[in-house]
């Protein structure tokens, strides 16, 4: 029969434990276990920080060992799951006017937000480079459309789409301070894997992994923790909260020094009552009901510790069923509290010693507990499952990657410190546009998707990779700026029929740019003010027909007197719409029959009646037995400096000056403004003037219906006109 055997290390933070098994055909049989502690802190939260003084304990093991098993040069080994760093990350994207969502698409989404998480791992523990980081595992808590949480993004359309993941890091420096030990130490790994995992393999058969269970590994300083589900781990944790704190707590009730506080921790589990000698020499028994009472609250926080991690690594919700190994989870009471908190029946949370791994026998001096699970699990998955190093090749750089999963094209870009979200090409430039005061948005083009290449061939982000493999990623092509023309803005340019005093019309919307008539065939710009508007008053309508004279005459009738506009309504041309008269604001529809009469017109007497002008004042006499009217002018009425008689024509936006006199009583003076006077030859040059049979002068003033006279005194009779 073909014998295997398999040397491992639990290298912990308390001690270092050697195991010694032998495989016969898919059995394991342990044949020795050798556990050394450490002189000094050599360990911290399951990283190295001592490699000398590590590799020193290796050694003394490694000598006892090799002296009833022979030389052992190669080992299996893991990293510590308390070295682990896990971390929640969202990410968000626009995705307005986009394409349908595509699982490619999805996995750029979800890699974002790995990376995103890996930043945040390594600002908040000071390193100087993201990709100082493995990614072990991410698992998606939700996706989000629009704010609201949906099952799938897949062929999803709308605004806004987001996942956040909860993704494990392991340290690189880790794996590198573990081969530096074991070089030191003068073995040589053979295999590696975490410890969460190895713990699994053993007690999670992969039929059994589909379920969400829950694995806590308490050991002396922290408990380690790992979440199953569909088939794989999906997250990993830690508390600085173990076995110790509870060690401490019995040793402050019962007065006893740390190993034997130990020693009766380990005893309550299997009896209800012990005896115990105090650091006082005094024995006393005590139950373990009335211990797990006094040390209560250091119970209450290691439960209450594990259980809020596990709902943190669980999206908020309790697993199926919780799995307890490691020293530490022989603390009295503890599964029973831990249900509690999270609302499980107690027979779900369970230790699970070596007993519950298959095919699995031990050498009688070795004592079974659940302390054992991870070294045994170390080796055997180890074995089962060795993890390994690939070297890929990113852009010619090479790229070791820890193969604790299918490895993908992703995990090696992740590796390679690639920034994912750079790796779209950008959006066009956007256009901004006014569309009849309306600000519009026109994005650019879409940027295309990376171009990977892996050894020639075309590749997803989700593409198994291979050791060796030559990976080239290009970075997608920028989108373009968008061109549109303004005829694909606007759907149709509006267009109403009408009748104008009998000749018929088209009515088209005005299409102007920035203030400039444009074609709708013209291209838009950045910024451009785009009007499309249809006339919507009969006097638009006029003016966008180039029909000026007729707009004129709809218009009031204006005049300017004296520097002040005045109009004057009854002269306005008149607008009918179907044989109803409208005003030159009111609307129009397609089919309507419009008519327009023309303004009339106005002359300077007809102005001065309608402004209430006094134009004149008369009166009338009689003159040498004739009777007639005097004249005189009280307003002159004056167009660009030319005075108008009473009978001219006012037109429209005439600008018009009136002078105004002061009303006084008429003369007899005059009355030769009025008359021509002929002298009479024979006369001597004196005359007399005569109102009403009596002597006047030119300055006396004339009254209505006067008789007037001028007399020749050479002459017998009055000379005539």
């Amino acid at each position: 029969m073909h014998e295997q055997k398999l040397f491992a290390l639990d290298i912990g933070t308390r001690s270092v434990n050697g195991i010694i098994l032998e495989e016969t055909q898919g059995k394991y049989h342990v044949i020795d276990i050798l556990v050394k502690e450490h002189s000094e802190r050599a360990m911290l939260d399951g990283q190295i920080h001592d490699v000398l003084a590590v590799s020193n304990i290796i050694s003394d093991l490694i000598q006892e060992l090799e002296k009833s098993h022979g030389p052992l040069k190669k080992v299996s080994v893991a990293a510590a799951g308390r070295a682990l760093k896990t971390e929640r990350a969202k990410v968000s994207i626009d995705i307005n006017g986009k394409p349908l969502i595509q699982k490619e698409d999805i996995l750029h989404l979800e890699l974002s937000a790995v990376q995103k998480a890996q930043a945040i791992v390594a600002e908040k523990y000071q390193a100087e480079k993201s990709y100082y980081y493995y990614c072990v595992g991410y698992s998606v808590l939700y996706y989000r459309l629009d704010g609201e949480e949906i099952g799938s993004l897949i062929d999803q359309q709308g605004e806004e789409a987001s996942v956040e993941i909860i993704a494990t890091f392991l340290p690189k420096i880790v794996v590198e301070s573990l081969l530096s030990a074991l070089q030191r130490a003068g073995l040589e790994m053979e295999a590696l894997t975490l410890e969460p995992i190895a713990a699994i393999n053993v007690l999670i058969p992969p039929s059994m992994r589909r379920l969400n269970v829950a694995l806590v590994d308490i050991g002396a300083g922290t408990s380690d923790i790992a979440i199953t589900d569909l088939g794989t781990v999906i997250a990993y944790g830690m508390v600085p909260i173990a076995g110790d704190e509870i060690t401490e707590a019995i040793s402050d009730q019962l007065l006893l020094d740390f190993p034997l506080a130990e020693k009766a921790k380990r005893e309550l589990h299997e009896h209800e009552t012990i005896k115990v000698t105090d650091i006082l020499g005094f024995e006393t028994e005590i139950t373990k009901k009335d211990l797990v009472q006094n040390i209560s609250p250091a119970l209450d926080k290691l439960a209450s510790s594990i259980c809020h991690e596990i709902l943190c690594l669980n999206n908020q919700k309790a697993p199926k069923a919780v799995m307890l190994i490691g020293g530490g989870s022989l603390t009295p009471d503890l599964p029973k509290r831990i249900a509690e908190r999270l609302n499980l029946p107690e027979n779900r949370v369970a230790i699970r010693g070596i007993d519950a791994i298959h095919s699995l026998t031990l050498s009688e001096h070795i004592h079974k507990g659940p302390e054992l699970v991870t070294p045994i699990g170390i080796a055997v998955a180890a074995h089962k499952s060795p993890v390994h190093y690939k070297t890929v090749y990113v852009n010619n750089l090479p790229v070791r990657l820890f193969e604790v999963k299918k490895l993908t094209v992703g995990d090696c870009l992740l590796a390679a410190g690639i920034k994912m979200n750079k790796l779209y090409g950008k959006p066009g430039l956007a256009m901004i546009i006014t569309l009849n005061g309306q600000n519009i948005t026109i994005p650019g083009g879409h940027g295309e998707a990376p171009l990977i290449l892996c050894n020639n061939s075309q590749y997803s982000l989700e593409s198994e990779i291979r050791n060796g493999d030559q990976l080239t990623v290009e970075k997608g092509e920028d989108g373009e700026k968008t061109e549109l023309k303004i005829k694909e803005l606007i759907d149709e340019i509006p267009e109403k029929e009408i009748q104008i005093n009998d000749r018929f019309y088209k009515v088209s919307a005005s299409l102007t740019c920035n203030g400039i008539v444009a074609s709708p065939e013209q291209f838009i710009k950045d910024r451009d003010k785009i009007e499309c508007k249809m006339p919507e008053t009969i006097e638009e309508m006029l003016i966008s027909l180039n029909l000026h004279e007729l707009v004129t005459e709809i218009r009031p009738f204006r005049v300017n007197i004296n520097g002040k506009e005045t109009f004057i309504p009854p002269l306005s041309g008149k607008i009918y719409r179907n044989g109803k008269e409208i005003k030159h604001f009111h609307s129009f529809e397609h089919g309507d029959h419009i008519v327009i009469e023309k303004k009339g017109k106005l002359t300077v007497s007809e102005l001065a009646r309608l402004k209430q002008i006094i134009l004149s004042q008369t009166i009338p006499v009689t003159f040498n037995d004739k009777k007639m009217t005097l004249k005189k002018p009280i307003s002159v009425m004056k167009r660009e400096g030319s005075t108008l008689l009473e009978d001219d024509i006012i037109h429209n936006n005439d600008y018009l000056l009136i002078e105004k006199s002061k009303i006084e009583p008429f003369i007899f003076q005059d009355l030769f403004g009025h008359v021509d006077i002929d002298i009479p030859a024979h006369s001597n040059g004196k005359f007399e003037l005569q109102i009403n049979g009596e002597l006047a002068t030119f300055y006396s003033v004339i009254e209505p219906g006067d008789h007037l006279n001028i007399i020749w005194p050479s002459i017998t009779k009055t000379t005539t006109i």
